[in-house]
């Protein structure tokens, strides 16, 4: 993300690539990109499917999230059952804990 961080009214927020001149900032939508296949993740079915792959195991406890763990590791990622709510935010920490296999891109 790059940008630039505002303060007005007591709030801060980040108005990215510079359109802090008073407009509202045009915010860029985000994909999930297997990067061996070069494919965009579109669904929970296709990225528990590569996640799997590469050791992932998923937890059914909490029917309001997907959660995968890692054996041997301490990492944890929670997402939203709800696609429609995976955000840039979900997307990062997935590459973050699988760099070689993930990457987020523009779209």
């Amino acid at each position: 993300m790059s940008g630039v961080w505002v303060f007005k009214n007591g709030v801060v927020r980040l108005v990215e690539n510079g359109a802090a001149g008073g407009s509202e900032a045009v915010r860029k939508r985000k994909a999930l990109v297997h990067t061996p296949s070069g494919q965009v993740v579109r669904s929970y079915a296709e990225l528990e499917a590569e996640l799997r792959a590469l050791g992932w195991e998923r937890y059914y406890e909490d029917p309001a999230l997907y959660q995968f763990h890692k054996r041997g590791s301490l990492d944890l990622i929670s997402l939203p059952a709800d696609f429609a709510r995976f955000s840039s935010v979900h997307m990062y920490d997935i590459v973050i804990k699988n760099r070689e296999s993930f990457r987020v891109i523009d779209i």
